[in-house]
Order: C-alpha cells, then sequence, then structure tokens
C-alpha cells in the first residue's frame, strides 16, 4: 500500500501546484487588471475636464457671438439710416437742381 499513497501523495502535491500556479496566475491577472482600471479611471477624469473646459469655452464663445451679432444688427441700422439721410439730401438736392434749370426765360445756347 506505501507505493499507492506515495502515488496519491505526488498527485495530490502536483494538483496542489497546479491549483497554486493557476491561482498566482489568476492574482497577477487581477492585479493588471485592476491597474488599468485605475489608468483608464484616470484617463477618464482627464477627458471630462477637457470636456467640462470646451463647454466652458462654448458658452463664452456663444456669448460672444450673440454680442457681436446684436452689435452688427446696430451697425446695419446706423448706416441704413444713413444711407436713407443721404438719398433724402440727394433727392432734395435733384430738385433744387430741377427747379433752377426750368426758369422763366430759357437761355438759349451759342456754339462758336
Amino acid at each position: 500500500m506505501a507505493p499507492t499513497m506515495a502515488v496519491s501523495d505526488s498527485k495530490a502535491i502536483a494538483q496542489e501546484d497546479q491549483l497554486r500556479k493557476k491561482n498566482e496566475d489568476l492574482e497577477k491577472e487581477l492585479k493588471e487588471s485592476r491597474e488599468r482600471e485605475e489608468e483608464m479611471r484616470k484617463e477618464l477624469q482627464k477627458i471630462w475636464r477637457r470636456l467640462t473646459v470646451a463647454e466652458e469655452a462654448e458658452e463664452r464663445l456663444c456669448a460672444q457671438l450673440g454680442e457681436l451679432e446684436a452689435e452688427s444688427v446696430n451697425q446695419a441700422r446706423a448706416y441704413n439710416a444713413q444711407i436713407l439721410s443721404l438719398m433724402n439730401q440727394l433727392s432734395k438736392a435733384n430738385l433744387v437742381v430741377n427747379n433752377d434749370h426750368r426758369s422763366p426765360s430759357p437761355v438759349p445756347i451759342s456754339i462758336l
């Protein structure tokens, strides 16, 4: 019975060694997985901060764009008013010129 027990014991020891080795491998993989997870978490936090900065910049740009649009509308209205004023002045000047040319006694033009 001693030889069978020795074989049985050696099989048990071999299985135990295999399980120990497998356990060590699994623990190593778990550790590496946790390290990768932590790195990904840090990377996600960095990306989240960058996204927050980008959103804040977008809000500032939208506000500036709104201000510029309002300013351009005001400038367009001012230019339009100026054009209307100049058109009115030109119209009055044309009336004066046309009325001056319609004098009661036309003056003949002679060409020498």
